[in-house]
């Protein structure tokens, strides 16, 4: 069976750290959408490691790292990462396959999406400019590249013609650039793609299927951040959805078992975009500051809010989530109590726990119900039994109200501190 791993909210959940508490029960881990706009952070043993493209089971060594057909490749970050990981000393020519299917995100992508955000001026959507949604375009358009054109007698020709195409449009935008060196670092970091092992990974995956291993597809990014059913158009270019596994893998809807929702005790959101329950305020930034609330990938500070339960509903929906995995409990040590949203009250008047079609044009104010703080550290903490009464307050009201199990409780960074139900 494909179980599938995924966060809920606005990206920034904590995936990284769950795919790797997981990992040792599936022979294979796969990213089946996003690009280097995502950032999963993980730790052990005292150290830290961000990881973009590559699949956060890659620490696993009897594990198979699949990058799949739905993810757009930055080739250029793609060595960098890998570079990065030479001091763990990987296997990653064994480990690591890459769908020849996967989209790349070549140099005049990244261009083209500074040019597009700063003529949105006010209007930006806080893009990570990875260009992500330029590669997204072209690939959609039909004029984008893939990994296996690396390897084609004319895939100097093909990236020519998109350069050409692209240079017209920063042309026209009066955008200033300049190319040489980047391309330089691009084509560097081509051959040594060519190094690793470029598969028609639909067929990698289904044959493991067949094979009776278990595989964890990993998302990227967030459900509200869905190009369908985000907050629209302040999403990312991707379906962040489970509904992104079949596509961005190609596997069967049938093979799909357990969806595991990742969420944390708050909210946080990079970029510009409605929030309902964002503090700005001193104590929106003791949570970003508590939480270490900084963009992985970008290292801008995010949003904090309060939990959002209409949103959290919403994406619990789409992606029939059958256990979710609550994080960064332990950020919430402070507080003397703790606001979580049931509902939304629209401008007429009306209450709804549904999110609205017009979320990124209207105000709407969110109702709250307020929950006692435990005020202690949950240091050393491995069992439910053990957290403070307030806790299990408040993770037994949002298992009811939510109506799915939390099976995970994170209570820190490392992949030690977690506390399984």
């Amino acid at each position: 069976m494909v179980d599938i791993l995924l966060g809920l909210q606005w990206g920034d959940e904590g995936k990284g750290k769950i795919v790797d508490v997981l990992a040792p029960d599936y022979e294979v881990v796969a990213r089946f959408q996003g690009g280097p706009n995502a950032g999963h952070t993980l730790e052990f043993n005292g150290f830290k490691h961000v990881l973009h493209q590559i699949p956060s089971g890659v620490f696993r060594p009897d594990c198979l790292n699949i990058i799949g057909n739905g993810v757009v490749l930055d080739p250029i970050i793609f060595k960098k990462e890998i570079d990065g990981l030479g001091k763990y000393n990987l296997d990653l020519k064994k480990n690591l396959v890459i769908s020849k299917k996967t989209a790349i995100i070549i140099p005049t992508h990244r261009l083209l999406d500074a040019a597009y955000e700063k003529a949105k001026g006010a209007a930006k959507i806080g893009s990570t400019l990875k260009g992500i949604g330029p590669a997204y375009s072209d690939k959609v358009a039909r004029q984008g590249l893939r990994l296996g054109d690396i390897v084609s007698p004319n895939f100097e020709e093909k990236y020519k013609s998109l350069v050409e195409k692209h240079t017209q449009i920063l042309d026209f935008y009066q955008f200033e650039y300049d190319l040489a060196e980047a391309e330089k670092d691009f084509f560097a970091a081509v051959e040594f793609l060519k190094e690793f092992n470029l598969q028609d990974t639909e067929y990698v995956v289904n044959q493991s299927l067949k094979d009776g291993q278990k595989i964890l597809a990993e998302g990227a990014q967030g459900s509200l951040l869905d190009i369908d059913f985000g907050s629209y158009p302040f999403v990312t270019s991707s379906n962040t959805t489970a509904a992104g596994v079949c596509s961005g893998l190609g596997v069967a809807p049938n093979t799909i078992g357990e969806v595991y929702g990742i969420f944390k005790a708050y909210c946080t959101r990079v970029g510009s975009g409605p929030f309902p329950t964002e503090l700005d305020n001193d104590l929106g930034e003791k949570i970003r500051q508590e939480g270490r609330e900084f963009g992985a990938t970008t290292g801008r500070p995010r949003r904090t809010g309060w939990l959002d339960l209409p949103a959290l509903k919403y994406s619990i929906m789409l992606n029939g989530v059958t256990k979710l995995v609550m994080m960064k409990v332990d950020v919430l040590n402070f507080l003397d109590e703790i606001n979580v949203c049931t509902h939304y009250r629209l401008p007429d008047g009306t209450v709804t726990e549904q999110m609205p079609f017009d979320l990124t044009d209207i105000e709407v104010e969110p109702i709250y119900t307020t929950f006692k703080g435990w005020k202690c550290s949950l240091e050393g903490m491995r069992s439910f039994k053990q957290i403070p009464t307030e806790l299990a307050d408040y993770v037994n009201y949002l298992e009811k109200t939510l109506e799915v199990p939390i099976s995970f409780i994170s209570t820190g960074p490392d992949r030690e501190e977690i506390i399984l139900r």
